[in-house]
């Protein structure tokens, strides 16, 4: 394999078992710091326990998070140097404002509120953790503003071969990322909320102990399930709009639509080779005219395919890589414009389809436990825990479409922008060698393996523990400890 291949592997595996992390501390923070608030307004112990439970399950997932996700910063110097010479006068400004938000009101807060339980007025306490939620929500801002600038540059000034930022503002208020962040936070949102779910139903089902703050949990987190996954369809909605008109490639690659077509049927499944950008050998079950509305609000719209719009790309961006032995074996080489068909293709109906069945487990959860209803068949729990994988799947699969839809490209060229603010991923990798890509990757690899089983064996025993009852003699006002 080559350096760029090992490269595109390592930063694929870390970012992916990153990202698992990341909306489930985003969405419990939120979902927890409503917890507390519940707590501080109404006095009822009920959500006194369930801020303390989930609390305890949202800090070891925000610790495994900040581990994992030093990782990513580091790679962008080690393997992908030339990339960061080329965008960091831009790139740097957006991760610079998560870092400052991350390390300094995350980790305050965090801390305040961890170690504040009886040392704070309560109402202080609240503010500390809804500061915290806040912060990372913030943090997910600046650092897919850095992403969609990736995806659909502005802001900048071409100068001396390199973009130069112009306008932080324009960066920070990318059409890009106005719609992706809301995409995100829904994400977050169902990711958390099926987490919940599964864990509580399993409790409700194991022991009556506590029923009515695991009752509480599951239907807190099937109502935000069912509205997460309403917004997901909404937002996303929008994006793939906005995806047609910066990104058409990726879309028409993302229903292999190889041919230009007016009025275009939107791809429900596919039968034979998508991987073959002719799609001589591809059947498709299609909803007709479908995929022309979704793009342009058009039932009649044309939509432009594959072929068509690689004779595009080559006019304007060239039909073969520069001479250059920093690019190894695509030195000289025709560029392939079509990203992988297969994986494009595949990882749009998974990302949807997964986000359709946990909008049906959220109804089905809710009609289980309507009225005070306790579902007692072993398959309930198991149904339960087993949807918790859904929203993590989905996501996984709607960030390996989004990245991997874009290629060869790492910096995209905004069709109505800065011409020469562009480039291709074979040229964004460092010089390294073969041995040196491979070694961190197989290291960080196993690192990351150790890391999954120590997270899933921390939560596994704070979930079996349950929630922790009050010590003989213990005098807090809230008769709970919130040790770890």
């Amino acid at each position: 394999m080559e350096v760029l291949d090992l490269a595109r592997w390592q930063f694929g595996i870390t970012t992916v078992y990153h990202f698992l992390m990341v909306p489930l501390t985003i969405g419990l923070s939120l979902l927890v710091a409503g917890m507390q608030t519940a707590w501080v307004r109404t006095g009822n112990p009920r959500y006194l326990a369930m801020t303390k439970f989930w609390g305890k399950l949202l800090m070891i997932n925000f610790a495994m998070g900040v581990v994992t996700g030093i990782v990513q910063e580091f790679q962008f110097g080690m393997a992908w140097s030339e990339y960061s010479r080329f965008v960091g006068d831009v790139f740097g400004a957006p991760l610079a404002m998560e870092g400052l938000v991350a390390f300094f009101v995350e980790s305050t807060f965090l801390g305040l509120w961890m170690f504040g339980w009886d040392r704070l007025p309560k109402r202080v306490h609240l503010a500390c953790v809804w500061a915290f939620s806040l912060a990372t929500v913030a943090s997910a801002y600046f650092i897919l503003a850095a992403n969609s600038w990736m995806q659909h540059p502005v802001g900048v000034e071409m100068v001396d071969g390199r973009p130069r930022l112009t306008s932080i503002w324009a960066v920070l208020t990318n059409s890009t990322v106005l719609a992706a962040f809301p995409h995100a936070i829904f994400g977050a949102f169902a990711v958390a909320a099926t987490f919940l779910v599964g864990i509580a139903a399993w409790r409700l089902w194991r022991s009556r102990e506590d029923e009515g703050t695991w009752r509480t949990s599951v239907r807190l987190g099937a109502w935000v399930g069912v509205v997460a996954f309403a917004g997901l369809a909404v937002s996303g909605d929008l994006q793939s709009k906005l995806m047609f008109e910066q990104q058409p490639m990726k879309m028409a690659s993302a229903e292999a639509l190889c041919h230009t077509e007016q009025p275009a049927g939107f791809s429900v499944f596919a039968i034979g080779d998508v991987s073959n950008p002719d799609c001589e050998n591809v059947k498709s079950i299609t909803v007709p005219a479908l995929l022309s509305f979704l793009a342009h609000g058009d039932f009649d719209a044309e939509v432009t395919g594959v072929e068509d719009l690689v004779t595009r790309y080559q006019e304007r961006y060239g039909t073969h890589y520069p001479v250059d032995p920093r690019l190894g074996e695509l030195s000289g080489q025709p560029i392939d414009y079509v990203p992988n068909l297969p994986v494009t293709y595949w990882s749009f109906r998974f990302m949807i389809g997964l986000g359709a069945i946990g909008t049906a487990a959220g109804l089905a959860v809710l009609w289980l436990t309507r009225r005070g209803r306790v579902p007692t068949s072993r398959w309930f729990p198991r149904f339960a825990l087993a949807s918790i994988a859904l929203p993590f799947v989905a996501n996984s699969f709607g960030w390996i479409f989004t990245e991997m839809g874009r290629q060869p490209f790492v910096v995209v060229p905004n069709p109505s922008g800065v011409d020469g603010v562009w480039m291709f991923t074979a040229r964004a990798v460092s010089g390294l060698t073969v041995g040196e890509v491979l070694t961190s990757l197989i290291a960080l690899t196993l690192t990351y393996g150790v890391l999954a089983v120590v997270e899933v064996v921390l939560m596994r025993r704070y979930v079996r523990a349950g929630i922790e009852q009050p010590e003989p003699g213990d005098k807090s006002d809230d008769n709970l400890t919130f040790a770890y």
